[in-house]
């Protein structure tokens, strides 16, 4: 495994973490713990150190899965959590971003994690109103001064939202979480620009474009109804999926497995710290691993 530092943080953190949405229920399957112990002792066989993870995975469903696995070996972990949303069931959230609300939202997920600290607190793709609210910003760094959280990061909704990112030092958050893969290069054009002159660690999430870049969907293919995919455009997905079929073509090395190949292509930005892909087994967690062997060194962040 390779490592870099976050941002300012100074936290060193391998450049393939674990996505976790899955283990919330909204990918067309329920975990049991036994499931994620796998997946999560694999990855940490594997030099992986950080788990991203939210309060709306479920109703701190997949923070609990996560706190009942780690509590053995919490202090090898580089846990990061978001806030910001209630959970009313598969696909139904609302938005809750009061403060004080906030700071029961982080107590619930210390305790299903199981843990007294949070290494990285993101606001969770909120609006931009309730982004602005500086005392929302002061609460938090309040849970910052009483050690309950680490570092403070932004998850930006919109993977073009640059007036988030470009007040990011102002309110002391230290991380950028925003969509990025091969498929997607919208952060390039400013987001990343402006998280370069911050000194802020990156968080590409979505580096597999939720599937699509491991090659093995093609033009058609169809989702679960309880799979959050198959409420994407029909017209959308094929576009992508041709797109994919040309990518794979005439970008990716004969010989080389595609996903290896986009999570690498992700991790080439001098923006980015690490990728947080799914995974919904052990297999897809060595896979994901196998990719640090494409990733060349020399980026400004190892």
């Amino acid at each position: 495994m390779k490592y870099r530092v976050l941002g300012q943080t100074g936290l060193k953190v391998s450049v393939i973490g674990v996505g976790t949405w899955q283990f919330g229920g909204e990918w067309g399957r329920q975990y049991r713990q036994e499931e994620a112990d796998a997946i999560l002792n694999r990855a940490k066989e594997l030099g992986i150190n950080l788990i991203d993870t939210a309060e709306c995975y479920g109703d701190h469903l997949s923070e609990s899965l996560i706190g009942e696995s780690i509590r053995g070996n919490r202090q090898d972990w580089i846990l990061a959590t978001k806030f910001g949303h209630h959970f009313h069931g598969n696909f139904d959230r609302t938005d809750v971003y009061s403060p004080a609300d906030v700071v029961k939202q982080l107590e619930s997920s210390l305790r299903t994690l199981k843990t007294d600290y949070i290494d990285l607190y993101q606001f969770h793709s909120g609006p931009d109103a309730s982004f602005d609210q500086m005392e929302l910003w002061e609460t938090l760094n309040k849970q910052v001064e009483a050690g309950k959280i680490r570092h403070l990061g932004i998850s930006i909704g919109s993977n073009e939202n640059i007036h988030q990112t470009s007040q990011a030092s102002k309110v002391n958050a230290k991380a950028i979480q925003v969509v990025y893969n091969r498929l997607d290069r919208k952060p390039e054009k400013e987001v990343f620009p402006s998280c370069i002159e911050q000194n802020l660690g990156v968080l590409a999430r979505v580096p597999l474009a939720s599937g699509l870049l491991s090659g093995k969907y093609k033009p058609g293919a169809t989702f679960a109804a309880d799979d959050v995919r198959s409420r994407r455009d029909r017209a959308q997905l094929d576009q992508q999926m041709k797109e994919v079929e040309a990518i794979g073509r005439d970008e990716v090395p004969a010989g080389t497995d595609m996903a290896a190949w986009a999570l690498a292509w992700c991790l080439k930005h001098p923006a980015v710290t690490c990728v947080i892909p799914g995974c919904k087994d052990v297999a897809q967690v060595e896979a994901n691993a196998a990719a640090v062997d494409l990733v060349e060194k020399g980026h400004p962040h190892e």
